[in-house]
This record gives C-alpha cells, sequence and structure tokens, in this order.
C-alpha cells in the first residue's frame, strides 16, 4: 500500500512522442495491478528512463542539470548577438584612431583621447546597418530557429527531470541534498531491488546490472565495436602528415545520425534493429540504400559547411582566447582524443568509469610523451628563447624607466607575442636532470587504459611508437584545430570514405546484433561472450568457438569481462564467462606460486623510485609501479633499502602474487564508506586470502586515508588484471626463443651445450610498425592538470638521459 501512494504521484516521465520506442508488450513498462489501474501513471521507453536516471546522478541533480542547459541558451545567444554588433555597430576607424572625432558638441569639447562610446554607432544607424544587409538577416534567423528548437528541448527536458527528480525522492528514497554521497553502483542497486518489488519490466522478473548497462550504452558498445573492427573511416592519408586519425565532434554526431536515431538510420526506433536489415537475402539492395543515405549527408554537410565553419570559428575564439593571453602553453596540454576514448574503452563500460579510469592514467602518459626529446629542436628553442627574451627584456625596461612607451604602436602587442614565444620555447626544453624509462613508463599507462598493440612492448623508445600514442593522447591545439577543420572535412569522408564501406557495415549490424528479452537489439559483443566472441590467443584457447572474423581485437571481450565483473561483484556471469573467469583465478594462483611474496612487492627500492620518477604517495600506485620494476634487471636480483635481496620474476608472476592477496578483508573500522566501498566492489575480488599486503601497509592508517586506499582497490585490481592478461598474450603472441650458449673451445673436443631460452628483444620486432587500433586480425608483430609541450609530432627521440 505504501508503494501504491508512493507511485500515486508519478506523471508520465516521457511525453507522447517516445511511444513508438517501446517494445511490443512494453507500451507499459511499470506492471499494472488489476483494480488499481486507473491510479497508476506509466514509465515508457526504459532506455530513456534508465539514461535520464544516470545522467541525473553524473550531472549532480536537478538545479545543476537545468542551470547548465539555461546557461547554454544565454551563451549561444550572446556569441550570436555579441558578433552581430562587432560587424555592424562598431566604427574601426574611430577605435584605431584612423579617423578624427569631433568633440565640440560634447560636454566636454577639451577633450581629445578617442573613448569606446565615441567608437560606436548610433542605434539608428546601426539598425539600418543591419536591415541593409541580408547575410546578417539569414543568419539571425537561422539562429534564432535554431535557439527556438533548443528552448523547446531545454523545457521538456525540465519537465522530464522534474519527473526524475521525483522519482529519486519518492521511490528511490534519495533526498536531493544526498545525492552527491551516493555511488552510481548504490542507485543502481536501489533499482534492482525497486524492479523485484514492482517489476517495471515486465518480460523480466530479475533486473541485472547488464540489462541497465545495455540500456544505457546501447548505441555507444556499437560505436566501440566498430572501432575495435576498424570498420569506421577514420584513418586518412594525407601528404607530408602521413597517416592520420580524424575523428571529430562533427564527424562522430553524423555517424550517430546515419546508424542509430536520424531520418532513414539502421534503428526503427531507439531499442530496435529494422527487421529488413537482419535479412542477409537484401544485403546488397540495404547497402545502396545505405550508400545513398550517406551520400545525401555528405551533400547537406557541404552545404551547411560555410554555416558551421563561422560558429565553429567564433566559438574558438570566445573560449581559447583569453586562455592563450593567459596560460600560453595550455595549448601544449594533452587530452585523450575522441578516437582514443572509443578504442581504450570496454564494452559496457559507462561515461563516469571511462572517464575516471583515462584520468588516473593522465599523469603516467604525459610523462611518456614528455620523454621523449629532440636534440635539434631542443637547440633552436633554447636559441629562440634567447632572442626573443632579449628582447623582451629591454621593452620591459623601458616600459619600467617610462609607461608612455605603452603609447607607442604595436608595443604591448609586441611584449605579448613575445612572452608566448619565449613560453612555448621554453617548453621545448627538457630537464637536463630528469632520468626516465620509456619502457616502465609505458607500462604504467597499460596498467591503466588496459589497452596497447602487441608491437609497442619492447619498443617504447621508438618515435614510431610516440607517434601511435600522441593518435591517442593528443595535443589540446591538435583537438582545436580538428574541430576547425571539421566542417570541411566530414563531408568528404561521409562521401569518399564511408560511403565505401556500406556493405560492411550492413553485414556488421546483421551479424553483430542480437535481441535480449526485456532489452531489445544490442551489439553481440557487449554481451562479452567468451564462446562466440574470445580470442584464442587472450587466455581464451579452448573456450572460443568464433572465426577471425567474429574476434575482438586486442582482448576487447576479454578485458571487458573481467572490467564489468570486478565493477559489478554481485552480477552473476553466464556459464561460458564463468568458466573463462574460472580459468584465469586458475592461472593467477598457479603462477602466483612461482612468484616472489606480495610484501616484498611491496616494499619500496631506491631502482624503483629512480625509474619512474614517481612522487605519488598513493598505496594502490605504489603497488603497480613496484612490481612493474621489480624485474627491470633480470640478470641480477634488486637490493632493498633494509639490505635484503629481492629476486628477479616476470611481471606475469610478479602480477599474480599480488591479485593472488587481493582485496583487504580483514580490515577494522568499517564505517558507512567502507560499507559503500563493498557494494561498489572495493572487497569484492577474485581471489580471497586472509591476510593480504595492502592490510599490512595501512594498519596505521588513519580512517580516511584507509577509506581513500579501499576506493581505489577495485580499480587497482583491474590494472594488475591488465597487466597481468598483456604478459600472458605477450608469450603467447612472441613465445620465448631458444639461442645456443657461447660454447668454450679446447685442445682436444668441444663439448655441445644445451640452448638457453632468451626472450625476443626489441630488435626482432619490426622498426617500422604501423598502428593498427583494431582491425579484422590481430597484429602479431605489430581531461588532468596542463602540461606543457615538450616536442613536436614529428621529432626524433633523443636517448639522452634514459634508463
Amino acid at each position: 500500500m505504501a508503494r501504491f501512494e508512493t507511485y500515486q504521484e508519478y506523471q508520465q516521465l516521457v511525453g507522447d512522442e517516445y511511444e513508438e520506442d517501446s517494445p511490443p508488450g512494453e507500451d507499459l513498462l511499470v506492471h499494472v495491478p488489476e483494480g488499481i489501474k486507473d491510479s497508476w501513471h506509466h514509465i515508457k521507453n526504459l532506455d530513456n528512463f534508465f539514461t535520464r536516471i544516470y545522467h541525473f546522478h553524473q550531472k549532480n541533480g536537478f538545479s545543476c542539470m537545468m542551470l547548465s542547459e539555461f546557461f547554454e541558451l544565454v551563451q549561444f545567444l550572446f556569441v550570436v548577438l555579441f558578433t552581430t554588433f562587432l560587424f555592424n555597430c562598431v566604427e574601426y576607424d574611430v577605435l584605431f584612431a584612423n579617423k578624427f572625432v569631433n568633440h565640440t558638441g560634447s560636454a566636454y569639447p577639451e577633450r581629445n583621447k578617442v573613448t569606446l562610446p565615441d567608437a560606436i554607432l548610433p542605434t539608428e544607424e546601426c539598425t539600418t546597418r543591419i536591415r541593409n544587409n541580408g547575410w546578417i538577416i539569414f543568419l539571425l534567423i537561422m539562429a534564432a530557429v535554431f535557439w527556438g528548437y533548443r528552448l523547446v528541448k531545454v523545457i521538456c527536458n525540465l519537465l522530464s527531470y522534474w519527473e526524475i527528480r521525483m522519482f529519486y525522492i519518492k521511490a528511490l528514497k534519495i533526498p536531493t541534498v544526498e545525492l552527491c554521497n551516493y555511488t552510481w553502483q548504490e542507485v543502481q542497486a536501489r533499482l534492482i531491488q525497486l524492479q523485484r518489488e514492482q517489476q517495471m519490466c515486465i518480460h523480466k522478473k530479475e533486473l541485472t546490472e547488464l540489462d541497465i548497462y545495455h540500456r544505457i550504452l546501447r548505441f555507444k558498445n556499437y560505436m566501440v565495436a566498430m572501432v575495435n573492427k576498424s570498420l569506421l573511416p577514420v584513418h586518412l592519408s594525407l601528404p607530408l602528415l602521413g597517416n592520420v586519425i580524424f575523428f571529430s565532434q562533427g564527424l562522430k554526431y553524423n555517424f550517430e545520425l546515419i546508424f542509430f536515431w536520424g531520418p532513414g538510420s539502421l534503428f526503427q526506433n531507439k531499442w530496435n534493429l529494422h527487421p529488413k536489415y537482419k535479412r542477409a537475402t537484401s544485403r546488397l539492395e540495404l547497402a545502396r540504400q545505405l550508400s545513398r543515405m550517406v551520400l545525401l549527408m555528405g551533400v547537406a554537410n557541404l552545404l551547411l559547411c560555410p554555416f558551421i565553419l563561422v560558429w565553429q570559428i567564433l566559438y574558438a575564439f570566445f573560449s581559447y582566447t583569453e586562455v592563450i593571453k593567459r596560460e600560453p602553453g595550455s595549448l601544449g596540454a594533452r587530452r585523450w582524443s575522441l578516437f582514443g576514448r572509443l578504442y581504450l574503452r570496454h564494452f559496457n563500460e559507462l561515461d563516469h568509469e571511462l572517464q575516471a579510469r583515462l584520468s588516473r592514467g593522465y599523469k603516467p602518459a604525459a610523462k611518456y610523451m614528455n620523454s621523449f626529446t629532440s636534440p635539434l629542436l631542443t637547440v633552436m628553442a633554447q636559441n629562440l628563447a634567447f632572442f626573443s627574451g632579449s628582447i623582451l627584456a629591454v621593452l620591459i625596461a623601458l616600459t619600467v624607466y617610462d609607461e608612455d612607451v605603452l603609447t607607442v604602436q604595436h608595443i604591448l602587442t609586441a611584449i605579448t607575442v613575445l612572452g608566448i614565444v619565449v613560453t612555448i620555447c621554453r617548453s621545448f626544453i627538457p630537464d637536463e636532470y630528469m632520468v626516465w624509462c620509456p619502457e616502465q613508463l609505458l607500462q604504467c599507462v597499460l596498467a591503466h587504459i588496459h589497452y596497447m598493440p602487441d608491437h609497442w612492448k619492447g619498443n617504447a623508445n621508438k618515435s614510431e611508437t610516440r607517434g601511435e600514442m600522441a593518435q591517442l593522447f593528443q595535443y589540446k591545439a591538435v583537438f582545436i584545430l580538428e574541430e576547425l577543420l571539421s566542417p570541411i572535412i566530414t563531408p568528404f569522408v561521409l562521401i569518399f570514405s564511408l560511403r565505401p564501406k556500406s556493405l560492411e557495415i550492413i553485414d556488421f549490424f546483421r551479424n553483430f546484433s542480437v535481441e535480449v528479452v526485456g532489452v531489445g537489439d544490442i551489439c553481440s559483443f557487449a554481451q562479452m561472450d567468451v564462446r562466440k566472441h574470445g580470442n584464442p590467443m587472450w587466455l581464451s584457447e579452448g573456450q572460443t568457438e568464433a572465426s577471425v572474423y567474429q574476434q575482438a581485437e586486442n582482448g576487447k571481450t576479454e578485458l571487458s569481462l573481467m572490467h564489468f565483473t570486478i565493477t559489478n561483484p554481485r552480477w552473476h556471469p553466464p556459464q561460458d564467462s564463468s568458466v573463462f573467469i574460472s580459468h584465469l583465478k586458475e592461472k593467477v594462483q598457479h603462477d602466483a606460486a612461482t612468484g616472489p611474496p606480495a610484501q616484498h612487492l611491496f616494499s619500496d627500492t631506491p631502482l624503483c623510485s629512480s625509474l619512474l620518477s614517481n612522487e605519488s604517495a598513493n598505496i594502490p600506485e605504489n603497488l603497480i609501479m613496484s612490481l612493474l620494476t621489480h624485474s627491470v634487471l633480470p640478470a641480477a636480483p634488486l637490493v632493498g633499502r633494509d639490505g635484503s635481496l629481492m629476486q628477479p620474476c616476470s611481471t606475469a608472476s610478479a602480477a599474480a602474487s599480488v591479485l593472488a592477496t587481493l582485496p583487504t578483508s580483514h580490515l577494522p573500522g568499517r564505517t558507512r564508506s567502507h560499507t559503500l566501498l563493498v557494494e561498489n566492489g572495493a572487497e569484492s575480488s577474485l581471489y580471497r586470502s586472509d591476510r593480504t599486503i595492502i592490510e599490512e601497509s595501512v594498519t596505521e592508517s588513519t580512517g580516511s586515508g584507509r577509506s581513500l586506499l579501499l576506493a581505489n582497490i577495485a580499480s587497482t585490481e583491474m590494472s594488475l588484471h591488465a597487466i597481468y592478461m598483456h604478459e600472458l598474450h605477450q608469450q603467447t603472441v612472441q613465445p620465448p626463443q631458444m639461442e645456443p650458449r657461447p660454447q668454450a673451445h679446447s685442445s682436444d673436443t668441444e663439448q655441445p651445450t644445451a640452448p638457453v631460452p632468451r626472450l625476443s628483444s626489441p630488435e626482432t620486432l619490426t622498426a617500422n610498425s604501423q598502428l593498427h587500433l583494431g582491425g579484422w586480425t590481430e597484429e602479431a608483430n605489430g581531461e588532468g592538470p596542463d602540461v606543457g609541450p615538450q616536442d613536436s609530432e614529428t621529432e626524433v627521440p633523443s636517448q639522452t638521459n634514459r634508463v
């Protein structure tokens, strides 16, 4: 009865425009008991419902969301009106003192200095200029139509998210002021419990975590799969630049418009692929239809190119000019590219999970990229900084002596430009006292991003690897340039690159779409089914029946399964996935028996600190770095600070040794934060032990420090799995080679000696390996703190100060 009263206040969460998006039989997705049907209101389109619940949580509630959307409207209006004012209402000849201004009729006739009001035209003259300019009128009408559309959408969102707010308060029992104190896993657990009580989805009695993820990430999982199989045409061959990856916001928007929700898309609604695309008999005709649709979209982009380009330029100018003036080095900061976010994303990984993982990998990736320096570029930067700095010093001294120097034409401009030049040049000059180990830095990056092409192993110090990493971890300046060029390049990518792939795209959606009861059509890769999409080179040998075409590349299926299992510890994998996880657990336990004790791995050594140059005090981070550097010297044991010898071992054995001891199941002081961490999987490791290394390391930690440590255990466990699985994969791809031991010569006879195994050295790999981020076959050979640019995209790496 209490639940009935709770839902009695609900209104329809989604408008009638979404009615056609509900599956057959799911028009009323809330179970309605007989006799009280008229008293219930209905939740339609669970995809939209769960997505809004997720966005409501991630965007910090109703007030923050609506305020953000309101300011987006104001911002667009400001840009349009301010730009119109600058083009039509300012007399620039007066502003630049090229035209004399007569002040005799003013209240201050003796005034000679030009002021801003002198350069602003009267309202009548400004209005006349706008009326006489047909292009301005046309652009203002288009802007008004777009702004009106956005206003209607904001109002609809306001009504919809108000209902979501009531759902949080009434159904989930989460007050608005307490929303920030609840994790998404807690919200998700309450949704699952509510399904057991109220049957929101009438086709399934139990709602699982995977069902919710499928509804929120339905289309994103398709995009991740298409990137993984190299189906999207994002690789361009350009003169002088060679092979580059171009994937802008505009291009991504067009892909989603064509495939998922635009007119003529492959999906007939937001949950179901059109039945005709599931039949192989009409694949050629469907490919021709898709080709025509892509052509029309390309032509439409070409026609709209001037307007979009003007908007992109204006938005970039208003957004970045002040930042560049204040912090010239900000353009040299790096960010994960849009392509990198899709390439590095697991199947069924929510936005906040991806962002947290890539944020943890930001500093190691920046350190790795900054470890490359060009001697030639360094010499040029040093000298250019000297000459520019000398001129700047003289100008500054003159302005200090007499401030009238600033009134000289272009003096202030010269000071600003010279300051920017000096700042940029100094960012290209490396710290002469810093020592880097690129191979270990790249391994540390792998621990967080979880994916890395095979041919990077052993080639971390090569410029080719650095260039390929730059495609995933690009300069902010490169991102801005891509967005500015996007209106020009996007039409040609659609017409000349995407159209030829029409048949492949049709086959992809037919072959890799499955229907799940109560969910609809989803990408089959998102099922994380090792039997159907596993890769034998990634611990799935003997468990997968997938052909080369059906296999996910780069271990995407296996790593995604491990990530989802660790993130959602209450989820019960299907039989085939459970077999894979059990096999991996047995492998870890076996390798841990041959590895060093985890306590030794966690001890700090001077060599570890020197190689990684790490200043982090976070224990899980140090744990990862310690095991990565434990086997740096395979010929001799490492010496700890206490004088004890630490025997060398493989990285796989070291990772297995630590994995076998996770998690901390007996830490004292279980607070509410501790309970939340348990529910979020921080203590729900696949491996159990009575006493762990983390436990011993934080016995004397304070309550807040212990909570911070526990919050990182789940991500650390996945990082260890990524390292471990990559090491085993490398052993499969590049098995140990047998090398004859040098034979001792004697005057009598020569006794042959048995060959000893030797791992492949970096020289055995292809030197000029091309980045293959995904593809139909596996290649056997192959938003953080600002970081200034250390080199150009085409520089030659220096071996100076590098271990």
